[in-house]
């Protein structure tokens, strides 16, 4: 919405990118709650395949940069904001309607949708996760609204709201297995008490939707953006902009969560696979989460604005720094986990009845997600590209390519490296769409830089890998000299070779001379002034 006086990219990123890191730590511990009590067993592996659907709701529609924010930041981005109250309001009633259907065809065919997910699921498994998926289907709803309620209020320059407000879900489960586990400790093999912890973890997972919506439409209501109630002008202007863009972004980013599916399919057929995928996505997820907000959230209405083909330089400049920015910021997490992967699951998960076996078990899958975190954001990146360009086919037409090339790579690649050879397979589906990506662009803005690209990233590969090396030796040194029986040894080798990695790669980032480096260093050191 335009409002005059907006606010600059670095302002943005710094507010996304500390909210999302409240939010992100705050899922962390979650993450660390969750495998305490119930480590890798029937409980975690039920919650994995029932929280598919629900969860791939809650983040294909309510997520930020999910095609629900997405369609609404780029259209209510070229207009007033006295427009923006009945759109929002139409676009709500038509979205609520659908997912109220939505959301009974989950209850009434739960048992259908797990046998389809996961039929190699033994019965106690199965149990869990249909009671599971039962409890958190009214997700559907909620997901939806909010999606809409985050694009209402980036497009209205707020930003804070939008970047804590999974925290109110990760809370609710904190609160609530916390204090399963604390009053019944965690009794693994105990059949009550997984069924008890089932339907807490479910139940609290619903009720952090709840609250997490109930925050926004507070936020709208006091901004005067929007309420909550029915409007029925589905032939209002705008309207017809907004669902050109969210409907084929649905269904691309569907399309890309079938992936999901298709995974877990092949992960019910080996034993603890999907806890496992669920542990180390999240350690990916948690860096990727943060950088992909402070990348994506700012630059969306950027690309939006510049999709004139007389803004088209200023659109490849744009385009080329959110990818160098992607570049500099997940090259050197990649060699960080793949260097360190299991001290890293060690000293996150270990605890309660998450044991070394457990880690064991976690460490290669997050080692194999760390070899993918660039190509992940890259391509959410050319993504946000043709939405802002009004164009939302061109990235479901391949993401129905891709569900049939990574049922191809999984049934190929699990053959040989097992639960690795799932998330390997994701990479391989990531890389290729990046570069039909590349190329499509390539054709439609009359050209990109891409020689000049290529140069860059190709020095950022070397500088990731020999700072892999050198964090993997410096905590070997380390691990030798003092060991690491304690957590606070862990946490100090794990620091130290992980700082060491940081500061190598961001010396060749400099020799390189990157404007990109430039300019977050030089806001960076303007931000630590002011706060002192």
């Amino acid at each position: 919405m335009n409002k005059g006086k907006t606010r600059s990219i670095g302002n943005i990123a710094g507010i996304v990118g500390i909210g999302t890191f409240i939010s992100k730590l705050t899922g962390l511990v979650r993450e660390q709650v969750v495998a305490a009590a119930f480590g890798v067993g029937a409980v975690a592996n039920a919650y994995a395949y029932s929280y598919v659907i629900p969860g791939f709701l809650l983040i294909l529609l309510g997520g930020i940069n999910g095609p629900f924010h997405s369609a609404l930041v780029s259209v209510l981005a070229k207009r007033d904001q006295k427009e923006a109250a009945p759109l929002i309001e139409t676009v709500t009633t038509l979205v609520t309607g659908i997912l109220f259907v939505v959301t009974i065809i989950l209850i009434v065919y739960a048992s259908r949708f797990i046998d389809l997910i996961a039929p190699g699921l033994d019965s106690e498994v199965r149990a869990i996760a249909i009671t599971q998926f039962k409890i958190m289907a009214p997700l559907a709803i909620f997901a939806g609204l909010v999606g809409i309620g985050f694009g209402s209020l980036n497009a209205s320059d707020q930003y804070w709201l939008p970047s804590l407000s999974p925290l109110f879900s990760s809370l609710t489960t904190i609160i609530g297995v916390g204090g399963l586990l604390w009053v019944l400790g965690g009794q693994i093999n105990d059949p009550e008490y997984l069924r008890l912890g089932g339907i807490v973890l479910a139940s609290t997972t619903l009720l952090g939707g709840i609250w997490q919506w109930l925050a926004q439409q507070i936020a709208l209501v006091k901004s005067g953006i929007s309420r909550f109630r029915f409007r029925f002008e589905f032939g209002r202007e705008g309207v017809k902009d907004v669902m050109k863009v969210m409907i084929p972004a649905t269904l691309s980013s569907g399309m890309l969560h079938i992936n999901v599916y298709t995974d877990l399919f092949f992960a019910s057929y080996l034993p603890n696979a999907a806890a496992a995928m669920r542990y180390a996505n999240f350690v990916v997820l948690t860096p990727v989460g943060i950088l992909s907000n402070v990348i994506l959230v700012p630059f969306l209405p950027v690309f939006s604005r510049l999709t004139e083909p007389e803004n088209w330089g200023e659109l490849k400049l744009k385009i080329r720094q959110s990818l160098v920015l992607t570049g500099l910021t997940m090259f050197p997490f990649s060699a960080i986990f793949v260097a360190l992967s299991q001290p890293i699951v060690r000293i996150i998960y270990e605890r309660g009845v998450f044991r070394a076996d457990a880690s064991s078990i976690v460490a290669p899958v997050l080692l194999a997600y760390a070899l993918g975190m660039f190509f992940y954001l890259a391509r959410d990146v050319l993504v946000r590209v043709f939405y802002a360009l009004g164009d939302g086919n061109t990235p479901f037409k391949i993401s129905i390519f891709n569900i049939f090339l990574n049922a191809f790579l999984d049934y190929v690649l699990v053959r040989s490296f097992e639960v690795q050879g799932l998330v390997f397979a994701t990479i391989g589906v990531n890389v290729i769409s990046l570069i039909i990506f590349i190329a499509l662009l390539h054709r439609r803005l009359n050209g990109l830089p891409l020689l000049e690209w290529a140069g860059v990233f190709v020095i950022l590969v070397v500088a990731s890998v020999i700072s892999g090396f050198a964090c993997w030796g410096i905590h070997q040194g380390l691990t030798s000299f003092w060991g690491d029986e304690s957590f606070i040894l862990q946490f100090i080798n794990l620091s130290v070779a992980s700082i060491g990695a940081i500061a190598l790669f961001l010396i060749f980032g400099k020799l390189l001379k990157l404007p990109e480096l430039e300019l977050l260093s030089n806001r960076v050191l303007a931000k630590i002034k002011r706060s002192k």
